[in-house]
């Protein structure tokens, strides 16, 4: 797969990240009024802001996207859901939810299971976009298998690589994987380290079909170079 689009359709694939603990209001301010003029798809920020960015958006077709349980997942399903439902009624339009990797890496692939199907069927019934993080730097290549093919049966919109947060970010070998497993019924999001339009085209060419990043202008103004568009 070769990319071939326009400027405009690289931009819509990209989530505007800010998810830095000590981000300020003139920081989501200022990723807001990016996302906007560049024309990415969602600002990806901790639940908290997302009032603060959905009133700075109102007038925009951005979307606003929720980071659940994050970075760590280690909360009970109850309060993830209670995170998901607060974030939507605050005006998120997407939900990444980070996975409890211990319950995966103790091999309770039912806990996976349960906590994917009520957060995503919390999403769907508010019409809400989801993606679930697998996290995949603490992961076996047979444990990201296992968690691709609950989400292949429950069907969020996305599967996730990272957080960004972890020990290492995304990887086209697991973009790859991820979406040998799901297919067609569920996308991939390449999530973690993606910092320029080569690393971002590798991550897109394997197969993904959104772009987490703090690094959305470069990207764009390095594509816009390469092909001279404005």
């Amino acid at each position: 797969m070769t990319i071939q689009m326009r400027v405009a359709e690289l931009a819509n694939m990209i989530d505007h990240t800010l998810l830095k603990a000590d981000a300020q209001k003139a920081g989501f301010e200022k990723l807001c009024q990016e996302a906007d003029e560049y024309g990415f798809k969602m600002v990806a920020i901790n639940s908290a802001p997302v009032a603060l960015c959905k009133e700075l958006l109102k007038d925009s077709p951005v979307h606003v996207g929720a980071a659940i349980g994050f970075p760590l997942g280690q909360t009970s399903i109850a309060v993830k859901v209670f995170e998901v439902k607060d974030a939507i009624a605050n005006g998120a339009d997407e939900i990444d939810y980070v996975i409890n990797v211990r319950e995966l890496k103790d091999g309770k692939l039912d806990y996976i299971e349960k906590e994917m199907i009520e957060i995503v069927g919390v999403c769907r019934e508010h019409g809400i976009l989801s993606k679930v993080i697998l996290e995949n730097c603490y992961l076996t290549n047979e444990e990201k298998v296992a968690v691709c093919q609950i989400a292949k049966k429950v069907k969020p919109d996305f599967v996730k690589t990272s957080t960004g947060f972890g020990t290492s970010g995304a990887t086209v070998e697991d973009v790859k994987l991820m979406k040998d497993i799901v297919g067609s019924e569920v996308k991939v999001k390449a999530a973690g380290g993606i910092r320029d339009f080569a690393a971002a085209k590798a991550m897109i060419e394997a197969g993904a079909e959104r772009i987490g990043t703090s690094a959305g202008i470069r990207i764009v103004e390095e594509y816009k170079t390469m092909y001279k568009e404005s």
